[in-house]
């Protein structure tokens, strides 16, 4: 009998455990949710915050038109490698649904705490959040991506072809979706591990992406060797260097760009992460936070002129959508 109470005893303390923990994250989201939706964090700063709904708006607009530009040039482009093809259009098409969805979400965000509609700032904050998650996990990966992509292309030598098919790098491209889109939906469950995921994920991808452009740097120089020996089946032809060269050239400047827009942002959270409480923001950290966010969006505006300046067949094909379009006004 005094077994039994025991191990009753134990099992409803467990239960209680459990409740107590899960009522603790679930305050804990509500906290994260809530928490830039405060009369006292945003009481001062409404002129700047409406000034910055309205360049998130401006960015909303190019970057949607923009990358809409840029989709449809992809698709009429046949000079350039298929699979580098679809991550390229992979990449457009994130920044695409940046300025079609995340940018006006976090627009009516921060339109909701200057006009004080605190009963849909945490549902427009919350929905920005999912979104621009999502949407960013997806553009880090592609990036990743593309560096390992330059990389096969180099090492693989005449094998590339056969190895980087375009089955197989669609295969990938819904993979990073998918791992996206479940590591965002995360947030619902428990947002901590939605956060840890980026922790993790971020300097995964930029430590290979790292080593990806280190080894390609090495490897060219090699070739570049004047005294190395002729091999039937160096990794790129004499006469494909130079064009080999461009293609890193452009992923790299397009990855670099993504990274000077994502770090102010990255340190910001860190910082707030170690130093401030969750369940506290002043007006100076919002406005130090809505900063760093509107340059990370910054970058889907900004990787439409990177493709047309770095990448001539993108650029050739863009001239022609563009008389076309003109054309049928």
């Amino acid at each position: 009998m005094h077994e039994h109470c025991t191990a009753h005893s134990l099992a409803a303390l467990c239960r209680l455990m459990a409740m107590t923990n899960f009522t603790r994250d679930e305050n804990h989201q509500q906290t994260f949710q809530q928490v830039y939706c405060l009369e006292a964090s945003t009481g001062n700063i409404h002129n700047q915050l409406t000034i910055f709904s309205v360049i998130i708006l401006l960015l909303s607009i190019t970057a949607f038109l923009g990358n809409a530009l840029i989709l449809v040039a992809l698709r009429r482009e046949s000079s350039l490698h298929p699979p580098s093809k679809v991550l390229y259009c992979s990449l457009a098409t994130t920044d695409f649904f940046v300025g079609l969805i995340s940018e006006p979400l976090y627009a009516t965000y921060l339109i909701s705490v200057v006009t004080k509609r605190w009963n849909i700032c945490p549902y427009s904050f919350t929905s920005a959040f999912i979104a621009g998650y999502l949407l960013g996990s997806v553009s880090f990966l592609t990036m990743t991506a593309i560096s390992v992509d330059r990389l096969l292309a180099l090492l693989l030598r005449l094998r590339y072809r056969q190895v980087v098919t375009l089955k197989r790098m669609y295969a990938t491209v819904v993979i990073i979706w998918v791992v996206s889109i479940v590591a965002s939906a995360m947030y619902f469950w428990n947002y901590l591990i939605t956060l840890w995921y980026s922790y993790i994920f971020i300097p995964l991808c930029l430590a290979t992406s790292i080593f990806s452009y280190t080894k390609i740097y090495c490897k060219l120089r090699y070739l570049q060797n004047p005294i190395q020996p002729e091999q039937p089946n160096q990794a790129v032809p004499a006469p494909n260097v130079a064009r080999y060269r461009k293609a890193v050239s452009s992923s790299l400047w397009i990855q670099s760009t993504l990274i000077i827009c994502y770090l102010p942002f990255v340190l910001d959270g860190i910082v707030g992460r170690l130093l401030s409480p969750q369940n506290e923001v002043s007006s100076s950290e919002l406005l130090v936070k809505v900063y760093t966010i509107t340059l990370v969006y910054l970058n889907s505006s900004l990787n439409p002129i990177l493709y047309c300046w770095k990448i001539r067949e993108l650029r050739e094909a863009v001239k022609v959508t563009v008389r076309q379009v003109v054309c049928s006004l």
